[in-house]
Parts: C-alpha cells; sequence; structure tokens
C-alpha cells in the first residue's frame, strides 16, 4: 500500500516537473517571438534578462537584432547616398547631352558642305544614343538599388499597350515594317508607367531587328494567374544557346553586332518584371522570328 502511494507521489512530482518545465519553456519561446516580433518592426530595445531563462540564448539574439538594426540604418544612409549620387550624376550628364543635340541642330541648320552635313547628322545621332544610353542605365541603377519602387494595382492592359504601339508607328514604318495590336479587354495588377518603358523595350528590339517588309504584333493571353503580353516578330530569331543570356546585363549577341544597343534593354524588361510579380520569356526559332512574353500577375 504504501509503496502505491509513494509510486503515486513519484508520478504526480514528475508530471509537476513536466508541466512546469513546459511553461517555462513556453515562456522562453513567447519571450523570443516577442522579440524576433519587434526586430523586425525596428523596435528591439536592450533589456535584462532572467538567468533562469536561457538567457545566454536570448542574449545573443538581442545583440544579433541590435547589430541588424544597426546595420539597416547604414543601409539606409548608403541608399540615399546612391540616390544622391545617381541624381548629381543624371543632372551632370544630361545637360552637356542635352547642348550637344542642341548645338548638332543649330549646326544642321546652317548652309555647311555635304560632307560636313553628314558629320553633322552622324554627331546627332551618336548624342541621341548617348542620352538613351545614359537615361537608361539611371533607370537600372535606381531600380536596381531599390530608389525607384513599382506600384503594381489593377487596371486594364490596352491602353498601356496602344501607347506603346503609337510611340514605334513612325519607326516601324520608315523600315516598312507592319507594326499591329490586337485589341483586348483583359486586366492585370501592374504598373503602367514601368509596364510601358518594358513593353517600348521588347517593341524596340523588335523594331531593330526584323528586317524591311517583316511584321511586327503585340497580343495578349489570359492564364489563370498571369496575363501574357506577347510581341511577335518576323525577325532572324535567337539561337537557342543563346536565349537564357540574352536577359543578362550588357550581354550581346555575335549576330547582334552592327546593331545599335549596349544590351541593357532586356536586362530592364526582366527587372520591371520580377518588380511587380512577373517574369519574361521568349519563344524563338532561327529564321522563324521571336514571340517575346511578359506575364503580368492577374490578382494581388
Amino acid at each position: 500500500m504504501v509503496g502505491k502511494i509513494v509510486l503515486a507521489l513519484l508520478i504526480l512530482v514528475a508530471g509537476g516537473v513536466i508541466l512546469w518545465d513546459r511553461l517555462r519553456l513556453r515562456r522562453t519561446m513567447g519571450a523570443l517571438d516577442a522579440m524576433l516580433e519587434r526586430g523586425i518592426r525596428g523596435e528591439f530595445p536592450e533589456e535584462s534578462f532572467d538567468e533562469s531563462r536561457l538567457s545566454a540564448l536570448e542574449t545573443k539574439l538581442a545583440h544579433y537584432l541590435s547589430a541588424t538594426a544597426v546595420t539597416s540604418e547604414k543601409l539606409a544612409e548608403e541608399k540615399e547616398k546612391i540616390k544622391t549620387l545617381i541624381g548629381d550624376l543624371s543632372h551632370q550628364i544630361k545637360t552637356p547631352v542635352a547642348n550637344l543635340l542642341l548645338y548638332a541642330q543649330l549646326l544642321g541648320e546652317q548652309p555647311l558642305p555635304e560632307e560636313s552635313r553628314a558629320y553633322t547628322v552622324a554627331l546627332e545621332s551618336q548624342a541621341e544614343k548617348l542620352q538613351s544610353l545614359v537615361e537608361d542605365l539611371v533607370k537600372l541603377s535606381r531600380l536596381e538599388t531599390g530608389i525607384l519602387t513599382l506600384h503594381p494595382r489593377p487596371a486594364p492592359l490596352a491602353p498601356v499597350l496602344e501607347d506603346a504601339v503609337a510611340q514605334f508607328a513612325t519607326k516601324a514604318a520608315d523600315k516598312e515594317i507592319t507594326l499591329g495590336c490586337i485589341p483586348t479587354e483583359e486586366r492585370a495588377v501592374f504598373d503602367p508607367k514601368w509596364t510601358e518603358e518594358a513593353l517600348c523595350n521588347l517593341l524596340d528590339n523588335a523594331v531593330k531587328y526584323t528586317p524591311a517588309g517583316g511584321s511586327i504584333v503585340v497580343e495578349t493571353e489570359a492564364y489563370q494567374l498571369f496575363c501574357c503580353v506577347r510581341v511577335r516578330d518576323s525577325g532572324p530569331g535567337v539561337p537557342e544557346e543563346e536565349q537564357a543570356k540574352i536577359f543578362q546585363r550588357f550581354y550581346r549577341a555575335p549576330a547582334a553586332h552592327g546593331v545599335e544597343g549596349v544590351g541593357i534593354g532586356l536586362y530592364l524588361v526582366r527587372q520591371i518584371a520580377q518588380g511587380q510579380g512577373g517574369y519574361v520569356k521568349v519563344d524563338s526559332q532561327v529564321g522563324e522570328g521571336s514571340a517575346f512574353s511578359l506575364f503580368l500577375p492577374r490578382g494581388e
């Protein structure tokens, strides 16, 4: 009888010890969870911890979160410096480039010999390329550093597609390229300004590489999660081994030499697509044209 009572007491004590240990663990985990939540919000304070509650772990976590907060502050400061630097460079470079264009145009209005006039046209063309390159580099830098953020929102695609196509109508006509946009009522979640920027880069490439007499079509296709904006051309196509490389920054395919550009456009398209939860891909066969597809989320 006494043995049973002792056994029951031991079981009761063991149960109490286990229950107390679990409660202590729960309190400790609760404290750690609260510390992490405050750390995520950037509100973590230094505290004194009870030595009986895994204080060593809590202290290390406190020091880690404090160091992370300091690092975040330094990153914010560096980002602000980069933002200022990019703004200054943009302003300092744009002004002389704009002056070059102005002087080239004024020079072209003067009564010059035919040979000199050709040089003036070349000067103006190169200044325009330089201006375009500077603008692309500034956009790219701002996107990569997070200075510029995308603001996707639900909107119809038709206005963006029509505006982008209208910008390249003259350029396509000059090369005798048929440029069309299939009407659509599809909607997606995207940043209109930056999505138009991405689409213009795709159209610019299509016009550059499509030979005279070719065709370019902009169309849309809806899927369950994404809406696809596709730019289809009748250009020379992209070899399969290069299709993954053309979206890399500054990559220029061997066949692209002689065509203006520095390899930023498609990389910028990819950055814009990823920045709003989408992606970009290419389907192409040599000699049969290419189809660049920009996928945009249909929901938030």
